[in-house]
This record gives C-alpha cells, structure tokens and sequence, in this order.
C-alpha cells in the first residue's frame, strides 16, 4: 500500500503542474458541453423550398402561406415552371419544392381529392426525408382544415372524426437538446478518461522514468492502480461539472436517483480507464497514443446510440454496439437524468461494465511489460 501512496503522490504532482491536462480535464469538458447541445441537433428547420404555382387560387395560397409559416420550410422562390423549379434544386438553392397543378382547387372542390407533387433533393437523406414528412403533414392539416370547412357550411356529410389527446413523458418539451446533453455528457467523460490514461505510461517512456519504474519493488498491479485512481477522481470531477452546467444551461433537472450516476460512473471509469492503459502499453510516443485511442473512440460514439438508434443499426452493428462500454454509458445517463430510474432498472448494466473493466484492466496488468 505504501507503494500505491507514494505512486498517487507522485501522479496527482505530475497532473496539477501539467497546464494542458488541466485544461483538458477542466475547461474543455466545459466549453464542449457549452456548445455541442446546441450544434448537435437533428432537428431539421430551415429547409428551403420553391413553389410551382400553376392553379393561383385561393386554396393554393392558402396552402402556399401555411408552408412558409410553419416554421420549418423557407420559401426561396415562386418558380414558374417545373424546369426552372429543377434548375434550382440541381444547383442547390433549394432543397426541395412543390408543384400545385392548374386543377388544384378545381379537383378539390368538384372531387373532394386533387393531387401534388413534391420533388426532394435526396443528397442528404435525413434532411430529405424529414422535409418530406413535414410537408405530408401540413398538407394533411390542410386538408383536415378544408374538409372542417366544409362541414361546418355544409358541404359534405359529416364523416366520424377520432380526436387524438397525447403526452410526452420524460421530455415534455421533446426537446432535442434535452435528450443530446446526457449522451454528450457520457461521451466526454469517455474521452476525457480514455485520452489522459491511455498518455499516462506513454509519457513515462518518452521522458525516461520508465525505466527507474520497471527497476523498483514496484508490483505491476500497484504501477497500473497508482496511474488509474487519480484520473477514477478526477472522473468524478468531470462529472459534477458537467451535471452542473447541464442544469444551469440546458435546464436538465437531477432526479432523487442522481447518486446512482456516480455509482455506475466509478465502475464504469475504471473500465474506460483500464482500456487508456492498456493502449499506452502497447505504444511508444504519446502522437501514438493519440492515434490508437481516437481511433478506438471514434468507433464506440458512433456505436453508442448517441446519434443513431441502435435498433435501426444493421444487425451486426447492433452486435457490436451492445459489446461497447460507451452504449452502456449513454443509455444509463439518459435513464437516469431523464426517466428517473432506480438502482434496479440499471443493476444489468452495472454487471456488463463491470465485467468488462475487470477484462480491460486484467488486460492493462498484463500487456505492462516490467523488468525486476
């Protein structure tokens, strides 16, 4: 125990005189958690759209003005023809417009039905398809409010109508910020752990203490425990910090169950952190570090379910996601953050990390490679 003693000592001197990695460890989780909620959001607005008008009717501007001011369309033009309408999505000055044909409010009025067109610049899928959904709904309300319109003249027989009344648990506001600050927060504590521990012992090479280590009574368990529980610490820094701004800025309110956050985050770290060392054994320059453990990072955000719904990933994806300590990481924060869950709904995911930190950092002990 004397051993670890002096080896923490030792580490947490190193840390505080080192003003990157405390600037790593304090100011960057903070400025990200600042900025990313707010850049990542898959929310689609702003899509810009052309109109081809060729009935100009009542029912067409009316359709017309209720696009415009939905909020998420930005009418670029009123083209007048399908040609020019097409010249303009090839060349990118809009994403997509709708063609309203001469018949328009003829057909609706005479046949209770008219047709549309709707032409999408499918480049960037999502943006596409949601844009798309969106203006089926309008167009949809629109027609809901033209047949109330004539019902109430009355126009047509009145046919049953089923009123929907909803909820939204968990994230009343569906606010894509709210359901991103958690998964954002998960991600920096990953990173943050994984880049520092996997530069620890790569750093004692390149300056040479490596080697008065590798000659001392220094057991290989106390050498990997000694480099891991001061980042474990800071870890939990990190964490209050990002709890903090996440209430103060993003107004995401702690439930009761905040303390099994931390519970989860002690085992989950030590994992992450076990991974960090065991790449600084395998390499020789901190640049190397850097290299492997972005690598390996990139690989587990993109699998987390952070921005893609596992369930929609292929079915090997999805295999690999649930092999991912980082999924199990993102899910709890949001479980307990959003849904409040108790110790029971997350004890599964408490016994995946755990048993994979125990793989990681046995792995960690034993790739160290020290010279008595």
């Amino acid at each position: 125990m004397r051993n670890i003693y002096y080896l923490l000592r030792k580490e947490f001197r190193q840390i505080f005189r080192d003003p990157a990695i405390l600037r790593m460890i304090f100011i960057m989780p903070a400025l990200q958690l600042l900025i990313l909620p707010f850049a990542a959001d898959y929310e689609v607005k702003n899509i810009e759209i052309a109109i081809v008008d060729y009935d100009h009717s009542d029912y067409s501007m009316q359709l017309t003005n209720k696009l415009s001011h939905s909020g998420y369309f930005k009418l670029m033009a009123n083209a007048s023809s399908h040609h020019d309408a097409m010249e303009m999505v090839s060349k990118d000055e809009v994403d997509m417009f709708i063609e309203i044909p001469k018949s328009f409010e003829k057909e609706l009025v005479r046949e209770d039905k008219a047709s549309l067109s709707l032409v999408i610049n499918a480049v960037n899928g999502t943006k596409g398809n949601l844009g798309a959904a969106y203006a089926m709904a309008i167009v949809n309300e629109f027609n809901q409010e033209v047949r109330m319109e004539w019902i109430k003249l009355p126009r047509i027989n009145p046919e049953p109508m089923i009123e929907v009344t909803f909820s939204n648990w968990y994230n009343a506001l569906s606010n894509y910020q709210t359901f991103m600050v958690p998964g954002i927060l998960a991600v920096l504590l990953t990173m943050v752990g994984g880049f520092l521990s996997a530069l620890n012992i790569v750093k004692e090479k390149e300056i040479g203490t490596i080697e008065q280590i590798n000659v001392s009574p220094i057991r290989k368990y106390e050498f990997i425990l000694g480099k891991l529980i001061p980042f474990w610490l800071l870890g939990f820094i990190i964490l209050t910090i990002g709890l903090v701004i996440s209430f103060v800025v993003h107004g995401i309110i702690p439930g009761g169950n905040i303390g099994l956050l931390y519970l989860f985050s002690s085992v989950y770290l030590l994992g992450i952190l076990g991974f960090g060392l065991m790449i600084s054994n395998f390499t020789y320059t901190q640049q190397q570090a850097m290299m492997v453990a972005f690598f390996f990072m990139l690989i587990f955000i993109l699998l987390s379910g952070l921005y893609t719904q596992i369930e929609s990933m292929p079915t090997w994806a999805q295999k690999l996601a649930w092999l991912n300590p980082v999924t199990y990481m993102v899910e709890v924060m949001r479980m307990v953050l959003l849904k409040g869950a108790d110790f029971w709904d997350i004890l599964p995911h408490i016994k995946v990390v755990a048993f994979g930190g125990l793989i990681l950092n046995g792995l960690a002990i034993w790739s160290y490679r020290k010279r008595n």
